[in-house]
């Protein structure tokens, strides 16, 4: 029997896109360029839950974490009550670690801070070419729960910093630009 591959799986990816979620998810998103203040977000936050775990694991909760954080509009989730998030302690379909549930209120305050001096977060977020400014500044605004691992892998899947493996069909040479 003859065996057929698809153009998508002959496709050369990052070693990491092993399955059909990540698959899409490196495909279409990954290292691309978020002008949305809400989607940049988003990525904050998620990358936040992931520190610890596989992006996997966050990428097939997203839509029960976009449920419970209001599609992570950004001004309500800075109003959420202590009461609701201890709700979300119990809801099986998220990750469910106090720290990091708390911490999405606290960096929507942050960010709503960084909207009023910036105009948006994307301009704050792209006048950023290395994580480690980006981390200070993050801090002096009050973001929680971000380290050196996790700015890196957002500005990464932001399109800031070259995000795929040479070798990958969407990897740009620096000498490509």
């Amino acid at each position: 029997m003859e065996k057929r591959t698809s153009v998508e799986e002959e496709k050369r990816r990052c070693s990491w896109a092993v399955d059909r979620l990540l698959q899409d998810y490196h495909d279409n998103e990954y290292g691309r360029l978020k002008t949305d203040d809400a989607a940049l977000f988003e990525k904050l936050c998620l990358e936040s839950f992931q520190a610890g775990l596989s992006w996997r694991t966050v990428l097939a909760k997203r839509e029960a974490f976009r449920e419970a954080f209001s599609g992570f509009d950004i001004e309500q989730c800075a109003a959420l009550e202590d009461a609701y998030l201890e709700t979300l302690m119990n809801d099986e379909r998220i990750i469910r670690n106090r720290r990091k549930i708390f911490a999405v209120r606290e960096n929507a305050k942050a960010t709503l801070r960084v909207i009023e001096e910036f105009g948006s977060f994307f301009k704050y977020i792209y006048s950023f070419k290395k994580p480690e400014a980006l981390l200070r500044s993050l801090k002096s605004y009050g973001y929680v729960f971000v380290g050196p691992t996790m700015t890196e892998a957002f500005m990464q899947s932001v399109g800031i910093l070259e995000a795929h493996e040479p070798g990958c069909f969407l990897y740009t040479s620096p000498l490509e630009g």
